[in-house]
C-alpha cells in the first residue's frame, strides 16, 4: 500500500511544503530543486490557494532566475491572479531566456486577449506558427482559431482549422469544428475538396466523409450528401449525426419513406428527442399517415410541452381528417402556451366555421387581421365567415377595410362584389366584378368559391366572357 503512486506523491508534497516553510522561515538548510518548485506551484494552483503559489513561484524566479519554465509558472499564476501586465513582463524576461517553448505564446495570447488586445494576440500567434512543427504547431493553429472566432473574423477561424487538417487530416478536434465554421461561413467547396484529399488518403474516416456529406447538403447537392452520409454509418454504423443529416437530406428531396427509416435509426441509437419525433411526424405527415404523424407530434409534445408547434400540428392532423372538435381542443392547448399566434386563431376559425358556430370563428378570425392587419390571407377567411353568415353590410365595409389594409389587393374587389350582389346590388357588383377582372383575372375562381350561386346572374356570366374573349 505504501508504494502506491498516491501516496508517493503525496508524500512528496508533504515534504515540499516542509521545505518551503523553512525557506519563508529563513533556515539555512532549506532547499527545494527546479523540479520542486514546479510541483509545489502546481499544488497550489490545484488548491486554488493563488496567493502561495505565486510566493512559491517568486521563491523559485529568485534561486533559478535562469529557468524559463520557472518564469512560465510565475506568469500562468499572475494571470490566474488576473495580473496581466505582470505577467506579460515576466513572459518578455521568460522569452529573452528560452523561445522554444510554445506555452510561452500561448500565455502571451491569454494575457494579450484578457487585456482586450486581440490584434497584438494574433500577431503573436501568427509568429510563433512559423517557428513551430508538429504538435505544438496544432496546439498553436487551435489557439490563433480561438483569437480569431473572439473578435469575429470567421473567415480566418476555418483557415487555421483547415491548416491544422492538411497537417493532421484525423484530428477528430479539428474534423469536428471545421464542419461547423463550414457552415457558418458558406466555404462548402473548399470543404468539399479538403474532405475528398482527406478521404483518398483516409479512406475509412467517418468525420471525413460526414463533412463531407454536410458540405454537398451545404450546396444543395442532397443525392450527394446521402452518399456521403452512407459511407460514414458504413464505416461506424452507430453515428447518429450521420443518420440526422441524411434524414434531413432525404426530407428534402422528398423522399419521405426514407427519411422515416433513418430517423428511426437515431431514435434507436440515442436517447428521445421531440425534434427527431417531429421531423417523423412531418413525414407520415407528407404521407399522409394522418394517425402515425400524430402520434409522433404527441410524442414530441411530451418531451417538450412547451413547444405551441406541436399542438397545432396535432391539430391540423384533425383538421386533415375533418375531426373539427379533436382539432379545437389541441388548438386550445397552443392558444394556452402563444395567445397571440395568428395561424392558431385562423385554424380555429375554420374549425368553428366547419362546425356552423359563424360567430364564435368570427372572433378567432377577427384577432388574425388584428395581429396581421396587412394579411390578405386572415382577411379572406374572415370575410367569407361573415358572408356564409350572411352579415352582408358588415361584410362590405370589412372588405373596403381589407382593400385599404392590405395595399389594395384586387382579391377584395371580388369580395365586394360578392357581397354586394348578395345586398342586391347588382349594378355596383358588376363595376366591382369588372374591376377584379380587369386586375387579376386569375382570382376568378377564388371568387366563385365564395358563393357559387353567383354563376345564376346572366349579367355576371356575360361579363365573364366579354373579360376572356378581350384577353385573347
Amino acid at each position: 500500500m505504501s508504494n502506491s503512486p498516491f501516496r508517493k506523491d503525496k508524500d512528496e508534497i508533504k515534504e515540499l511544503l516542509q521545505e518551503f516553510d523553512k525557506l519563508k522561515a529563513g533556515h539555512a538548510h532549506g532547499f527545494i530543486d527546479e523540479e520542486g518548485f514546479q510541483n509545489l506551484t502546481n499544488h497550489f494552483c490545484d488548491q486554488e490557494d493563488f496567493r502561495q503559489a505565486l510566493e512559491a513561484a517568486e521563491y523559485a524566479t529568485d534561486q533559478f532566475p535562469y529557468s524559463a519554465s520557472l518564469m512560465l509558472d510565475k506568469a500562468d499564476v499572475l494571470l490566474s491572479l488576473k495580473r496581466y501586465q505582470e505577467a506579460l513582463y515576466v513572459l518578455e524576461q521568460a522569452e529573452l531566456l528560452d523561445s522554444t517553448d510554445s506555452n510561452l505564446f500561448i500565455l502571451k495570447t491569454d494575457a494579450y486577449l484578457a487585456l482586450d488586445r486581440q490584434n497584438e494576440a494574433a500577431m503573436v500567434l501568427e509568429a510563433a506558427i512559423q517557428q513551430f512543427e508538429g504538435e505544438e504547431r496544432i496546439a498553436l493553429l487551435f489557439e490563433l482559431a480561438d483569437v480569431y472566432d473572439d473578435y469575429e473574423d470567421f473567415e480566418k477561424v476555418f483557415d487555421c482549422l483547415r491548416l491544422i487538417l492538411e497537417q493532421d487530416p484525423l484530428n477528430e478536434e479539428a474534423l469536428y469544428k471545421i464542419c461547423f465554421w463550414t457552415d457558418f461561413t458558406g466555404r462548402n467547396e473548399e470543404s468539399i475538396r479538403l474532405h475528398k484529399d482527406i478521404i483518398e488518403e483516409h479512406p475509412f474516416s467517418e468525420l471525413a466523409w460526414f463533412n463531407l456529406g454536410a458540405a454537398y447538403q451545404g450546396i444543395k447537392l442532397y443525392e450527394k450528401a446521402i452518399d456521403a452520409y452512407q459511407y460514414s454509418v458504413a464505416i461506424d454504423e452507430k453515428f447518429d449525426y450521420a443518420y440526422r443529416n441524411m434524414g434531413d437530406a432525404f426530407i428534402r428531396l422528398r423522399k419521405y419513406k426514407d427519411a422515416i427509416e433513418v430517423l428511426n435509426r437515431v431514435l434507436e441509437l440515442t436517447h428521445p428527442e421531440a425534434i427527431i419525433h417531429e421531423a417523423i411526424g412531418f413525414c407520415q405527415d407528407k404521407l399522409e399517415n394522418y394517425a402515425q404523424a400524430r402520434f409522433q407530434y404527441k410524442k414530441a409534445s411530451h418531451l417538450n410541452p412547451e413547444d405551441s408547434q406541436l399542438s397545432f400540428k396535432i391539430a391540423q392532423t384533425y383538421m386533415n381528417e375533418e375531426a373539427w372538435v379533436q382539432a379545437i381542443k389541441y388548438l386550445e392547448a397552443a392558444l394556452k402556451i402563444h395567445s397571440r399566434q395568428p395561424e392558431y386563431h385562423l385554424a380555429m376559425g375554420k374549425c368553428l366555421m366547419e362546425l356552423n358556430r359563424p360567430e364564435e370563428a368570427i372572433g378567432y378570425l377577427g384577432q388574425v387581421v388584428r395581429l396581421r392587419p396587412k394579411n390578405s390571407k386572415g382577411w379572406a377567411e374572415l370575410l367569407k365567415c361573415i358572408y356564409g353568415a350572411g352579415m352582408f353590410e358588415e361584410g362590405l365595409e370589412y372588405s373596403h377595410m381589407a382593400y385599404e389594409q392590405t395595399g389594395c389587393k384586387p382579391l377584395f374587389h371580388y369580395f365586394i362584389a360578392a357581397f354586394l350582389f348578395a345586398m342586391g346590388k347588382s349594378k355596383e357588383a358588376l363595376l366591382a366584378l369588372e374591376t377584379g377582372l380587369f386586375k387579376s383575372p386569375r382570382l376568378l375562381n377564388q371568387f366563385l368559391k365564395i358563393d357559387p350561386s353567383i354563376m345564376q346572374h346572366t349579367q355576371v356570366v356575360e361579363l365573364i366572357a366579354r373579360s376572356k374573349k378581350s384577353r385573347r
